[in-house]
């Protein structure tokens, strides 16, 4: 198979503005021996790629490709033996032509080169828009129900802003645990679509005091446990509305960073503060392939509902909508945003 000697990709000069991002012509990427060489159809859109935007994470040189989350077909294996002849990739059973989802940084291209052990097999029945969509907000909604705070049935959990794509994932896995869960969002219509995705009850935080209504929702005692991807703007009235050993998760810092607090905050109520990354509970190749298989187990079976809000174009004005899209407090986007990048 002959390939083109340059791909587009989105990608930064610099770090900035939402003027910083373009589509560019950059080389062919070169695989090593143990990659997987992908021909990407769709990328999905989170706000780890603001971050890498502003500057918030670091980046090593410049351009960048951004991007965190993709699918496609592959069109090339490794070639190392060593690879070829490990478990956990035969496991996989890659094969040119199969369908894949990729969780790496710099993958918002047309064609990439992905570690095997970074590469997720896409069930027949699954779409590659949909695989585009779940993979990297699926795989964080699978391990932080499961690692960062196992739900339980009875347990109340509330959800910061529940009606976004990671949101309504949450909602979906903490009711198929047996939890009640409650959600805020800014309007009435997000507010039905996370009711029709699990959430039990949904706070509009423009109306309403989200910490009274908590707590009276919960009995006056709180939530066992709060996912927060929200960060500066909600982070320190978690603690008014978790309850005594209740847990609090930092998913992310769609409003900005959280500030630092002092360990002692932590013991009125003998709470547990975490901030997780997916990353350290895919870490090993055995590990991804757990939760990418019970990720892909659940869409397939139609356990887990994926909401698509919107699809992209693969260009500049595309990459700088979306992304403007996604990070406009109280906006309209319901679910999750993708890139169009090549065929399906």
């Amino acid at each position: 198979m002959s390939f083109p000697t340059t791909v587009k990709a989105i990608a930064i000069d610099k770090t900035g503005d939402i003027d910083v991002l373009e589509v560019k012509d950059l080389p062919f990427p070169k695989p090593a021996p143990g990659d997987v060489l992908i021909k990407v159809a769709y990328g999905g859109v989170n706000f780890i790629d603001t971050y890498y935007r502003k500057g918030l994470y670091p980046i090593k040189s410049f351009p960048q490709i951004l991007g965190m989350e993709a699918s496609g077909t592959v069109v090339g294996l490794p070639t190392d033996a060593s690879v070829l002849a490990n478990d956990e990739y035969k496991k996989r059973a890659l094969q040119v032509g199969s369908k894949v989802a990729v969780i790496l940084p710099g993958v918002h291209a047309e064609y990439i080169a992905v570690p095997w052990a970074k590469v997720f097999p896409v069930p027949a029945n699954v779409s590659l828009l949909t695989a585009a969509a779940a993979t990297l907000q699926g795989l964080t909604a699978v391990t932080f129900v499961e690692e960062a705070y196992r739900v339980k049935p009875g347990d109340f959990v509330l959800v910061h802003t529940v009606a976004g794509g990671f949101g309504l994932l949450l909602a979906q896995l903490a009711k198929k645990a047996g939890a009640t869960v409650i959600g805020t969002t800014s309007t009435p219509e997000k507010a039905a679509i996370a009711k029709e995705h699990g959430a039990d009850h949904v706070i509009l935080y423009t109306k309403e005091n989200v910490v009274e209504r908590v707590l009276q929702l919960t009995g006056g005692e709180g939530v066992h446990v709060v996912y927060d991807g929200v960060g500066k703007d909600t982070f320190l009235d978690n603690f008014k509305l978790v309850r005594r050993k209740g847990t609090l998760v930092s998913v992310g810092n769609a409003s900005g960073p959280v500030e630092p607090i002092a360990p002692l905050k932590l013991v009125e109520k003998n709470l547990a503060l975490l901030r997780p990354t997916m990353a350290n509970y895919i870490y090993t190749p055995e590990e991804a392939r757990y939760y990418g298989e019970k990720l892909f187990g659940y869409i397939s079976r139609g356990e887990l509902k994926i909401t698509i809000h919107k699809q992209y174009p693969f260009s500049t004005e595309g990459a700088r909508e979306a992304q403007t899209d996604l990070t406009t407090k109280g906006g309209n986007t319901v679910g999750k945003l993708v890139y169009k990048i090549g065929d399906d």
